[in-house]
């Protein structure tokens, strides 16, 4: 699904990735975690095609860039983040805005096929939503505006989803609801999540890489890679981690910096 070989990423002499090598492979579900400024973003946009390294190789769905148009690729992926969600127009129906992940676009300046509208609907109805299919999307709440992205980004069947910091903002019970629906989500495409709460990896999520400085500090089986020594290495504050029905709950202990 995703091979990244040697992968590095400069920007005005600032080395922001340094030779990062990761495969993630189908039916993998990965989390992405590290501070701040450790390079998380700069990773995504690269898997996206919104940036280019300064060295290495990147291999998406089996395509390398550089020799692929990107437009065709990126109907293959979804992608969910907030600066994605401020690109549509408010006032649209939470249908049409749906619809519009059939064919990757984010606005229609045509007459939408029946069948486009009825899948759309359909996916409202796995999320539960549709009984605002109708509503204009800025009435929408914050974990319902989430969960629409979900929806949005499956109607275009991708085999790749990314979500970068999809629960930021919601409250406790909204992140819950809506960590179901990944859950639901991890059935239909392999994922990349990215977050800065490691209470928010559901079982789904199999595997984990830590990200430090723009490296690799850690990366692999889910259990085998969060353990308390290297959450601290990535993350640099000392911790208390335990488990519970397959998720990780980490407190930071009192420290002085």
């Amino acid at each position: 699904m995703i091979e990244l070989s040697q992968v590095s990423f400069i920007r005005e002499g600032n080395r922001i990735l340094k030779q990062i090598d990761w495969e993630v492979k189908r039916g993998e579900h990965w989390a992405l975690l590290g501070r701040n400024g450790s390079g998380k973003t700069t990773l995504l946009e690269i898997i996206n095609g919104y940036e280019f390294p300064s060295s290495g190789q990147v291999r998406v769905l089996g395509e390398i860039y550089g020799q692929v148009d990107l437009r065709d690729l990126r109907r293959k992926i979804g992608y969910i983040s907030q600066s994605l969600f401020e690109k549509f127009t408010p006032r649209d129906p939470l249908w049409e805005v749906i619809a519009t992940g059939a064919y990757a676009h984010l606005r229609f300046y045509h007459e939408i096929e029946p069948s486009v509208k009825a899948a759309a609907i359909e996916r409202l109805h796995q999320f539960g939503l549709a009984h605002l299919q109708d509503h204009p999307l800025g009435t929408l709440s914050q974990g319902e505006r989430k969960k629409a992205l979900l929806a949005r980004a499956l109607m275009g069947n991708p085999e790749l989803i990314v979500l970068d910091e999809p629960c930021s903002g919601l409250d406790m019970y909204q992140r819950e609801n809506f960590l179901q629906a990944v859950e639901v989500l991890a059935k239909e495409a392999t994922m990349i999540y990215v977050t800065h709460h490691l209470e928010e990896l559901v079982p789904a999520i199999s595997h984990v890489a830590l990200l430090k400085n723009g490296e690799f500090t850690a990366s692999g089986a889910k259990r085998m890679v969060l353990t308390k020594e290297q959450i601290e290495v990535a993350y640099d504050v000392p911790v208390e981690l335990n488990w519970e029905a397959e998720r990780p709950w980490v407190r930071v202990k009192r420290w002085e910096k």
